[in-house]
């Protein structure tokens, strides 16, 4: 079977949409099935990060020519069994598709978008669902938004968890604290939450907790560190930091790499994750397997990613999160047993396995839309009338 993705994530920090593709795509080439890969990227040296087994293809960053053009000349040269894509689909596709959707944040909470992506968006994904063969999506929370928002078929639906990469790992502490104040100058002990600086992390609610939690326990000398990149809500999560009478102790790394993440979260007390809204959360999952101690949101999928292995606070409830983040530092033994638990929640995550599944996927679909064809050949073929002499 040939396959084509549209991996034009790779390589662009689009952080989770690029960590999922680019783990799956790596993954399956891994398995060494049979099946021929090929992958539509745009970034210059994308093909650096991807197993040399696949096959790459250039597409353009602009998304307009990418969906337009690009997609559809590649795929009639190609002539790939199906093509899997994030989101929005070609304008034209000749070959049955498979989509990713990994929320619907967009239609539910768009107050955490800008105009413009909630436009593009809104109208581009009922399409690519309408048209998509089979939808691929990471938890049982966006399975069931999905069926609500689009009114799609659960049949159509097929939940495949996310995974975490085996490069996150424990390491000792006082080393990765050492990396982090060498890497970025900032000294421990220290809490941590990663994620894009955009409204939905709700890292200014974070801020608020974390002000809460010094004023009831000045003795604490612990910094709050937030790793992600800039998006368009950075300039009020910073201001708001600098607002803070604690803005000496609040840290932006901006985007970082994975070998810098695994040192961020090896050095941290606490791994703190207060979205409002997730389709599966990948950083929970990471830090888990980082054997550190987890605080996060009970909204959306979080409480079933973390499924009993961290502590859960509503995340518009700002007193809530800094109970949660106090109870947590304060006691040794409850800090080791969420560091457990954790660690056994995280080894129930691979990519290895999530792209197995999906080719499994794949494989149905592509069976079934040939036994559709056959079977629309053999109706064809019966429908022709017999010519009497």
């Amino acid at each position: 079977m040939r396959i084509s993705v549209d991996a034009h994530a790779v390589g662009r920090k689009l952080t989770g949409n690029e960590v999922y593709i680019r783990s799956l795509l790596n993954e399956a080439a891994a398995l060494d099935s049979g099946h021929e890969l090929i992958a539509y990227v745009s970034e210059p040296g994308a093909e650096a990060q991807l197993d040399p087994r696949i096959q790459c293809r250039s597409v353009s960053r602009n998304p307009f020519k990418r969906l337009g053009f690009d997609l559809r000349r590649h795929l009639l040269r190609d002539q790939p069994d199906l093509l899997h894509i994030q989101y929005t689909g070609p304008i034209f596709s000749p070959v049955p598709m498979v989509v990713s959707v990994h929320d619907v944040s967009f239609v539910e909470r768009p107050d955490f978008f800008p105009p413009a992506r909630i436009f593009q968006l809104q109208r581009t994904v009922p399409r690519t669902i309408r048209m998509a063969a089979a939808i691929l999506t990471p938890s049982e929370f966006s399975a069931r938004a999905i069926q609500r928002v689009y009114g799609t078929p659960a049949e159509k639906i097929h939940i495949v968890h996310n995974g975490v990469s085996s490069f996150f790992r424990c390491v000792s502490r006082e080393l990765a604290r050492d990396e982090v104040e060498r890497r970025f100058s900032i000294p421990g002990p220290y809490l941590l939450t990663v994620g894009d600086l955009q409204p939905r992390k709700n890292q200014e609610g974070l801020i608020a907790a974390f002000e809460d939690l010094m004023r009831e326990r000045p003795d604490l000398p612990h910094h709050l560190v937030m790793a992600g990149k800039g998006n368009w809500h950075a300039g009020q999560v910073r201001s708001r930091a600098d607002r803070s009478p604690l803005r000496e102790r609040i840290h932006f790394t901006g985007f970082v790499t994975d070998e810098s993440l695994l040192y961020l979260y090896g050095g941290c007390d606490l791994f703190v994750f207060p979205s409002f809204y997730e389709g599966f959360g990948i950083p929970i999952v990471e830090a888990m397997a980082c054997g550190r101690a987890v605080v996060c949101s009970d909204a959306s999928a979080t409480a079933e990613v973390a499924d009993g292995a961290a502590i859960l606070f509503p995340p518009s409830d700002i007193g809530a999160m800094a109970r949660a983040m106090r109870d947590v530092l304060a006691d040794a033994e409850l800090r080791q047993r969420m560091e457990r638990l954790g660690l056994q929640r995280a080894a129930q995550f691979q990519w290895r396995e999530a792209a197995a599944r999906t080719l499994e996927v794949y494989c149905g679909v592509v069976e079934g839309c040939r036994a559709a064809k056959s079977k629309s050949r053999r109706e064809a073929a019966q429908a022709v009338p017999v010519s009497r002499p």
